[in-house]
């Protein structure tokens, strides 16, 4: 079972890239505050219809609202939630971009990746043609910050 925050969907998204979740993992599970961020907030934003219409993208309520509580101070509600709805649902990966989410993940015991992982496992399966490609679109359409020596280090990975 596979969690999600915000990112990871959306960045996916962007590039044209969102089925590999769904390829990957069958079902993709988010917290309320993932999905009012992506698909409510994200009206008309690049990515949000091709959240929207994923019908293997599967809402749930967090119901651990104190754990939610106590993550709020340190990371904002979507990963609060992504995190202990992870917990509740005994998922086997929790979906995180952002390194301080990944770092509670971790403190919590949750297998954690982030798009950037969805990508690298991607190409190492065969599945698309060049990771440089798809990097260079999340930095360019999406904005996503990459530093260079991670952007090295996953060409290298993906023996590109």
């Amino acid at each position: 079972m596979v969690v999600s925050n915000t990112s990871p969907l959306m960045n996916l998204a962007i590039i044209g890239r969102l089925e590999l979740l769904r390829d990957f993992y069958g079902t993709v599970h988010v917290p309320a505050a993932v999905w009012r961020e992506l698909v409510i907030h994200g009206e008309g934003k690049p990515g949000s219809e091709a959240i929207a219409k994923a019908a293997w993208i599967q809402t749930h309520v967090a119901q651990n609202q104190y754990l939610v509580t106590v993550l709020r101070e340190h990371l904002d509600l979507g990963e609060s939630e992504a995190i202990a709805l992870a917990l509740e649902l005994n998922a086997t990966l929790i979906l995180l971009d952002e390194s301080e989410g990944r770092r509670i993940a971790d403190l919590y015991g949750l297998t954690n990746t982030g798009a950037l992982g969805i990508l690298l496992k991607s190409k190492k399966r065969g599945v698309i043609p060049s990771l440089k490609d798809e990097m260079d679109k999340l930095r360019h359409e999406a904005h996503f910050w990459i530093s260079e020596p991670l952007y090295e280090k996953l060409l290298q990975a993906a023996g590109e």
